[in-house]
């Protein structure tokens, strides 16, 4: 009877233990960060000096983007995964500002572009997950950048005019833990009145850029993961 009695207590102990963690996993716990889109606030459409490109499809000159636009304030990259951890399902997110790099535009087409990550800046709302990814999944003290480099130009013409959203194709080559392969990525775009923004993910799946994988102790993660970014250009 002694050991029958300890034995409830101890499955009532853990219980009441899992419970705990159900309910801080679901309900305390910090959010994943929604996925990237175009801003919904950010002006869309030229303010009182061109107040014709509300209705204006097309620009007068193939000139008018040329130049070289740099990443900007505002700009943001990161990843997204799924993540079970003690049974429970959840997505994990980490996020970082420190993003560089510029596009060059020539008449009608996008004809160069780089884009860089800081991955050791990258952060999530829990500090184990950002050790794991620092060290042993992503070992930032050897590859402390992650890098895009288009290899195709990207037509855009007609060019949009301002406030105009397109999907767009970037080909290019991707580099992720001294890794490098090339990807194509499906781009939202737009040209706002004193920028371009895009948006875009792209799936990473983790053992074809050699990342070792990131289950470790109770939290499973899939092998496959998603590359996220949102970023302003100025010229």
């Amino acid at each position: 009877m002694r050991l029958l009695r300890w034995l409830l207590i101890i499955v009532g102990v853990i219980a009441v233990a899992y419970g705990a963690f159900a309910v801080w996993f679901n309900f305390i716990r910090d959010d994943a960060e929604d996925p990237f889109t175009l801003d919904a606030t950010t002006t869309t459409v030229a303010d009182a000096e061109t107040e014709t490109a509300e209705t204006t499809t097309t620009v007068s000159s193939s000139s008018e983007l040329d130049g070289t636009w740099t990443v900007t304030e505002g700009s943001e990259a990161g990843y997204r995964a799924q993540e079970i951890l003690l049974g429970q399902d959840g997505e994990a997110t980490g996020r970082t500002t420190s993003v560089s790099g510029e596009m060059t535009i020539e008449g009608t087409s996008v004809q160069v572009a780089t884009i860089t990550v800081d991955m050791a800046s990258i952060e999530s709302s829990e500090s184990r997950r950002d050790d794991q990814f620092r060290g042993r999944i992503m070992d930032v003290a050897s590859f402390p950048t992650s890098t895009f480099v288009l290899t195709t130009p990207i037509e855009l013409e007609p060019l949009p005019a301002v406030g105009e959203e397109r999907t767009v194709a970037a080909t290019g080559d991707l580099t992720l833990r001294g890794t490098t392969m090339p990807v194509t990525i499906d781009i939202q775009a737009r040209r706002n009145a004193e920028n371009i923004e895009i948006a875009g993910n792209t799936e990473i799946v983790f053992d074809a850029w050699s990342i070792p994988e990131p289950s470790g102790g109770p939290a499973q993660v899939g092998d496959v993961g998603t590359l996220e970014f949102h970023l302003f250009f100025v010229r």
